[in-house]
């Protein structure tokens, strides 16, 4: 099998990353052939000698991974679940249930380096404590983390376990490669009411999404006979006896749908079913969100709002692949005027926008679509290209304004690459993130310290380097050397090395300046002012402190 250009790009990639970091992740869209990749990665390594256990989650995950490899390569795979074992096996690769992997009575059956690499499909869960207990034993192993999108429904970063991203390649150019379908939006104006929703492990509550959208069940199902019609569409919807009633209204409306949820005993069969065009709608309550490929399919309805990108993104993957066979040209997804203040819900546009202003933008085009009495299909790409003109006005006047509060603050605080070259900090001004959590902007807690302690963030990019200069902050603040804060007040009054005063020296002068009705004392010439005690003890640990 010749591999794509992105996908043997990649696999050069995740090797370089491994010769510098333990664990890597590569990010590449729902049906652009993750798996294929992570396939043919393993049997260049298996030629190495090495051993590879490729772990997931659920069992369809497993069978996929190891029919493809074997399709793909040619190789066959040991198994690691339930009373199927590894253990003695010939086989170099071993797909593994991350559920029995996790008993410390399988994981002793081997040694600690008994794998060379994990791979784990689907990396986003690789946080939870199960696949930690897995990483963790097999400490010797490198890692590989396989997703469609680096996200973390729980807001727990996976810079925690990754220590980079190898490759990454995005859903806009895998469209317009042609190596996915163009996603068409519909936006419909039925409002429903999200407001009262609790969040439970980052995201909604099921059960009270599925009290929010009861009520609309019908509406809904009115609407899909005018666009789903002549599509095979997968509905999403939050609990199983929901999919349930929705199956029910939409055979009612001469659709030939069927159910499926993780309960379901025939669920082969109706997945058999639907591929052979038996049914033309599939309900189910979150079930297909992994594991689950059928190219045929071109409409999807989302009735499960969630505030997690990866969740929304493996939504709609199900429908992204090509299908020439079945003549399908686009994916329609069917959105709905989802009302909420309070959250931030994942919408089409969030699939392809660059920035928050842009995705704000598209939405605003495609609700007023919706609201115009004759909504229509729009294509995301051509919706992106018209929100890039609003966006651009948007991102002028916001750096208008930025700049403005940039001058005022300017005066107000130390610039923190100033700062870290007068307390002689090299290692801030060769400052460079190496972990995936450290290339994310500083967190609201940061930028709050460092304002409080006189610091301007405005300038600092990522957090690893808030992090670093909030510990110097710390750092001199315990060793009883003076603040930013009195660094950039005295520094303004022309006094020199200021850095290297203590808290209580840069004080007293303070309260000089202010009895002196904030003039500079005759009998001091800052230029060439330094405190007696900095006279006395100029081999001082404190006055030559390194931080």
């Amino acid at each position: 099998m010749k591999l794509r250009e992105y996908q043997q790009e990649s696999i050069t990639a995740i090797q370089r990353e491994w010769l510098r970091v333990r664990a890597t992740l590569l990010v590449l869209p729902t049906g652009t052939g993750k798996t294929i990749v992570f396939c043919k990665l393993a049997e260049l390594l298996v030629r190495q000698q090495a051993r590879i256990l490729i772990l997931a989650h659920r069992e369809e995950l497993l069978t996929q991974a190891a029919d493809k490899m074997e399709k793909s390569t040619g190789l066959k795979c040991a198994t690691e679940k339930a009373e199927k074992t590894a253990f003695g096996s010939w086989f170099r690769i071993t797909v593994g249930s991350v559920q029995t992997l996790k008993n410390t009575n399988r994981q002793e059956k081997f040694s600690t380096d008994y794998y060379d690499y994990i791979i784990i499909d689907e990396a986003h869960h690789a946080l939870s404590p199960t696949y930690q207990s897995v990483i963790n034993y097999f400490s010797e192993a490198r890692i590989l983390g396989v997703t469609a999108t680096p996200d973390r429904g729980d807001k727990k970063n996976l810079g925690k376990v990754f220590q980079s991203i190898a490759f990454e390649y995005s859903l806009p150019e895998a469209i317009r490669a042609g190596f996915l379908v163009p996603i068409k939006a519909l936006t419909l104006p039925l409002t429903i009411d999200l407001g009262k929703l609790k969040i439970k492990a980052g995201d909604f509550s099921e059960r009270d999404v599925d009290n929010a959208l009861s009520p609309y069940l019908e509406t809904i199902a009115d609407e899909m006979v005018e666009y789903c019609k002549d599509r095979k569409t997968i509905v999403f919807l939050p609990l199983i006896a929901t999919s349930k009633k929705m199956q029910e209204l939409l055979n009612l409306r001469g659709f030939n749908c069927a159910e499926v949820n993780g309960k379901s005993k025939d669920r082969k069969e109706v997945l058999e079913d639907f591929s052979g065009n038996k049914y033309n709608v599939l309900c189910n309550s979150m079930l297909l969100t992994e594991g689950y490929d059928e190219p045929s399919v071109d409409c999807i309805v989302c009735l499960r709002p969630t505030k997690v990108r990866a969740l929304y993104s493996q939504i709609i993957g199900r429908g992204t692949r090509l299908s020439p066979e079945t003549g399908k040209e686009n994916l329609l997804v069917l959105d709905f005027l989802w009302h909420t203040e309070k959250h931030e819900l994942c919408r089409p546009a969030h699939l392809i926008a660059t920035d928050k202003i842009e995705a704000d933008s598209m939405i605003k085009i495609m609700e007023s679509n919706a609201k115009s009495g004759n909504p229509e299909a729009l294509e995301l790409e051509a919706v992106e290209d018209e929100a890039k003109v609003d966006a651009v006005q948007q991102r002028e006047n916001a750096l208008a304004k930025e700049l403005r509060q940039k001058e005022g603050r300017k005066k107000k605080f130390v610039d923190p690459v100033a700062f870290g070259l007068s307390i002689s900090a090299e290692d801030l001004a060769n400052y460079v993130p190496t972990q995936v959590h450290e290339m994310g902007p500083p967190t609201t807690k940061q930028v709050e310290y460092l304002e409080k302690h006189g610091v301007n963030p405005d300038n600092i990019s990522n957090l690893g380097y808030a992090s670093k200069l909030i510990e110097k902050i710390k750092a001199r603040s315990s060793a009883g050397m003076c603040s930013a804060k009195q660094i950039r007040f005295l520094n303004s009054r022309g006094f020199k090395n200021v850095q290297n005063w203590t808290m209580k020296q840069a004080s007293n002068m303070f309260v000089r300046i202010q009895a002196n009705g904030w003039n500079i004392p005759t009998d001091i010439n800052p230029k060439e002012y330094i405190p007696k005690e900095i006279k006395e003890n100029t081999n001082s640990n404190w006055c030559n402190l390194e931080l």
